[in-house]
């Protein structure tokens, strides 16, 4: 439709004809909505699913499989990109979608075919129940605390996203591969996340998520470590830059954070929840990620400029360089973000086993 107005030429480089100076620019968004409102439906009635599925001793292990497909999902869709890139230019972006439409409807067509509900008695809610659930969470200061300290991670493991790709490309060169290097998240997430909750498994929630949030910094502060190696980084069997080659290790810690604290996290949630309203609270679990999506990217973005500007801005290259010869700073404020969102868990766990055990006390005193 775009091209056959004259807006845009389709080839292996998308050519704009006048498609950013039309108004039909604007019909992304209400595509955007419409992407966000379907994710939202996902994410929140499969972890409602696997809550409602489980029983209070099995729901970790219930949400690490939920975890571990995810980041099997993950991985394998970052897997395409590349080689579509690559092969098909800017042209392989758009047949990206057609890819992800199709994946979509399979997926389904297996739900409607294959899934089948487990039992339960709980019955559905009305619109207005809903909101008075959301009030109820919002108000319950435990998990609107726990939610804001977890933002604080999520903040940082979205710069994936929001810096990485504009980092890497600026600091270590064209050539490099930030989509691949996105990938060694989810890949060392679905390895890892069995394995971890079961490891775990005698350990409270709260204890497994602390791990987690003080293995963080450290993956912040190897990301910011590639400046203080000399020349690429021999692998053996290739050549890698040395922010390139900070950057997977930084990552590969980031996805090991990310298996002690996610599936725990849900678990901790939803026993928080009623009795019997489960499912319902741990729709509204995944209020982390509006937080930490409107004030990470906004972060990153203000971040980037200050300290690895585009290089498009600058008349030579030298007076690019001493703009950006501290763009590893960027990596200290998110390692900074991390501690203390780590900190506060510890301060948070203590804080609710002190409540606990007042409220235990005052139960048997006769």
């Amino acid at each position: 439709m775009l091209q056959a107005n004259g807006l845009v030429e389709y080839a292996r480089e998308v050519k704009f004809t006048g498609l950013l100076q039309s108004d039909i620019v604007w019909a992304i968004v209400p595509i955007m909505v419409v992407i966000m409102i379907g994710g939202s439906f996902i994410k929140a009635v499969i972890t409602a699913t696997v809550a409602k599925s489980t029983t209070a001793e099995t729901r970790a292990k219930g949400f690490s499989i939920f975890y571990m497909m995810v980041n099997i999902g993950a991985f394998s869709g970052k897997t395409i990109v590349k080689p579509l890139r690559e092969s098909m230019g800017d042209l392989g972006l758009i047949n990206l979608n057609y890819f992800a439409a199709s994946m979509t409807a399979i997926a389904f067509i297996a739900i409607y075919l294959f899934f089948t509900q487990a039992k339960s008695d709980e019955q559905g809610k009305s619109i207005s129940e809903i909101l008075q659930a959301l009030k109820k969470v919002l108000s319950n200061g435990r998990l609107v605390s726990l939610t804001l300290i977890i933002s604080g991670f999520w903040m940082v493991q979205q710069q994936l996203y929001a810096t990485m790709p504009k980092y890497v490309l600026r600091m270590a060169g064209e050539s490099s591969s930030p989509s691949w290097y996105a990938n060694v998240n989810p890949f060392v997430v679905a390895l890892t996340v069995g394995m971890v909750t079961v490891m775990m498994h005698k350990k409270s929630a709260l204890f497994s998520m602390t791990v987690g949030m003080f293995i963080m910094p450290f993956s912040a502060l190897l990301m910011a470590g590639g400046n203080l190696l000399e020349g690429n980084v021999d692998l053996g069997f290739m050549q890698m830059h040395p922010i390139a080659f900070m950057m997977i290790l930084g990552i590969v810690f980031q996805g090991l954070a990310e298996s002690f604290i996610s599936p725990r996290f849900l678990e901790f949630f939803s026993h928080q929840a009623p009795k019997g309203e489960e499912g319902l609270y741990l729709g509204f679990s995944h209020l982390h990620s509006f937080v930490s999506s409107i004030i990470g990217f906004g972060i990153s973005g203000y971040l980037l400029s200050a300290y690895c500007p585009d290089p498009r801005l600058f008349d030579t290259h030298e007076a690019w360089q001493a703009a950006s010869s501290h763009a590893h700073y960027i990596w200290y404020v998110f390692a900074g973000i991390a501690t203390v969102s780590a900190i506060s868990l510890v301060i948070y766990g203590y804080v609710i086993n002190k409540i606990d055990n007042y409220s235990a006390s005052i139960q048997k005193t006769p």
